[in-house]
C-alpha cells in the first residue's frame, strides 16, 4: 500500500472517529436531559444520509448511524408548537411527554445539555491524560533570545535555566511569563543556571501595549517540555483548569476576529478538521485524545453562540420568553431561525473556502492554468 493511500485512509478514519465522538457526546447530552425531564425521544442519529445501522429500543427511540459523518441530531417528541405541527404528528402525541408543553426551565436544560456534555467530555479527557500520562509543561529554560531585547541586553543566553525572578522561585516557563507581564519597564534580579554555576543578572524589562494595558517584555522563548504526573484529584482540577483555559483562548480568538485584530484565515471547517485529524492521529493516541478534548470545547462554545438554529439561539429565545413572560410569536421565531440558518450557511461556505485555500486547491488550479 502506498504512503499516500495509507495517509488518506488514516485521515478518513481519524476524522470519522473524532467527529463521531464529538457529535455522539453532544447529542447524548440532549438525549439524557430529555429523558430526565420526561420528554420522549423519537430518534437519535449520528451522521446523515442512509443508515449503516438502525434499531429501535424499548422506549421507542430509533437509533441510526448514517454514512455521512458530518453531524447528528436528537428528535424530541412534540418539538414543534401545537399550532405548527402537522395533523398526523398532533394526533400521535403522547400527553405529558412532548417538548413544547414542558416548563421553560426544562426546555432550557434540554437545549443547554448538549454544549455542557462537550465541556464535560473535555474535562474528562484532559483529566485522564493528566492522571495517566502527565500534564505537559514548558521547562524554565531559554531556547531562544530575541535580538536587542531586554534579555539580550542583560546577557541571557540560549541554554540558561531561570531559577528565580525577583526572589520568586521559577518552576515552569509560564511562571516567568506571569511575573514579567506584571512588571513593565522594571529592573528585576534574575538568577540563572549556566552550566554548573549560578549567577544573578539585573534585567531592565521592556514593555508593550496589550489590550489597553502596559505589560512587561523579556524577550526569550521556551522550548523543552516535561510531564508532571498528577494524583486523580489533581488531574480533575487540572482538567477543569485546562478546559477553562482553552475556552478563554477560543473566545479571545473569536473576539479578535470580530473586531479585526486577527485575520479569519484560521477559521476552518470540516476539511480542515479532517486534515488535522489525520495529522494528529499520525502522532499517536495521546495527541488524538488531546485534539478531541480541544475540539469538544470549541464545539460546546460554538453551539452556545446566540445564533438561532444553534443551541445558544434557542436559549436566547427562552431568555426572552422568561423576560416577556409569554412565548415568542411563531412568526418572529420563524424569522429568527431563517436568519440564523442563513448566517450558518454563510459561515460554512466561508470556512470551506478557507479550507480549500489552506489545502492549496486554488494554487493548484492557478498552476494548471499557468
Amino acid at each position: 500500500m502506498s504512503p499516500q493511500l495509507l495517509d488518506a485512509i488514516r485521515t478518513i478514519v481519524a476524522f470519522a472517529v473524532v467527529l463521531g465522538v464529538l457529535v455522539f457526546v453532544h447529542e447524548l447530552g440532549h438525549y439524557l436531559a430529555a429523558r430526565w425531564r420526561g420528554v420522549r425521544v423519537e430518534a437519535f442519529s449520528i451522521g446523515f444520509g442512509g443508515p449503516i445501522a438502525a434499531w429501535t429500543d424499548r422506549n421507542g427511540t430509533k437509533w441510526k448511524l448514517g454514512w455521512l459523518p458530518l453531524g447528528g441530531f436528537v428528535k424530541l417528541h412534540g418539538q414543534q408548537a401545537p399550532g405548527r405541527a402537522g395533523e398526523d404528528t398532533e394526533g400521535a402525541l403522547f400527553p405529558g411527554q412532548t417538548f413544547f408543553d414542558k416548563p421553560l426551565l426544562s426546555r432550557a436544560i434540554i437545549v443547554g445539555a448538549g454544549p455542557v456534555a462537550n465541556f464535560v467530555l473535555a474535562i474528562l479527557l484532559f483529566s485522564i491524560l493528566f492522571a495517566f500520562i502527565g500534564r505537559p509543561y514548558v521547562l524554565p529554560e531559554v531556547a531562544q533570545v530575541i535580538p536587542n531585547s531586554a534579555a539580550a541586553h542583560a546577557g541571557l543566553q540560549a541554554g540558561d535555566r531561570i531559577v528565580s525572578i525577583a526572589e520568586t522561585k521559577i518552576v515552569q516557563f509560564r511562571d516567568i511569563q506571569r511575573i514579567v507581564l506584571t512588571h513593565p519597564d522594571a529592573d528585576i534580579p534574575v538568577v540563572i543556571e549556566r552550566g554548573n554555576r549560578q549567577m544573578q543578572l539585573m534585567v531592565h524589562l521592556g514593555s508593550r501595549e496589550e489590550h489597553g494595558t502596559r505589560v512587561g517584555v523579556l524577550g526569550i522563548a521556551g522550548g523543552a517540555t516535561a510531564l508532571q504526573h498528577l494524583s486523580p484529584a489533581q488531574a480533575i482540577g487540572a482538567g477543569f483548569a485546562e478546559t477553562w483555559q482553552v475556552s478563554r483562548d477560543t473566545i479571545a480568538a473569536l473576539w479578535q476576529m470580530l473586531v479585526g485584530e486577527r485575520g479569519t484565515e484560521d477559521l476552518g471547517g470540516p476539511l480542515r478538521i479532517a486534515q488535522l485529524s489525520g495529522q494528529v492521529a499520525k502522532l499517536g493516541l495521546v495527541n488524538l485524545v488531546s485534539f478531541i478534548a480541544v475540539l469538544s470545547v470549541n464545539l460546546g462554545l460554538i453551539n452556545l453562540l446566540p445564533v438561532p438554529v444553534l443551541d445558544g439561539g434557542y436559549l436566547l429565545f427562552y431568555l426572552a420568553e422568561a423576560v416577556l413572560r409569554r412565548p415568542i410569536p411563531p412568526r418572529a421565531l420563524e424569522f429568527g431561525l431563517r436568519a440564523g440558518l442563513a448566517v450558518l450557511v454563510g459561515l460554512f461556505v466561508f470556512a470551506t473556502w478557507n479550507d480549500l485555500a489552506h489545502l492549496g486547491l486554488f494554487r493548484w488550479i492557478a498552476h494548471l492554468i499557468g
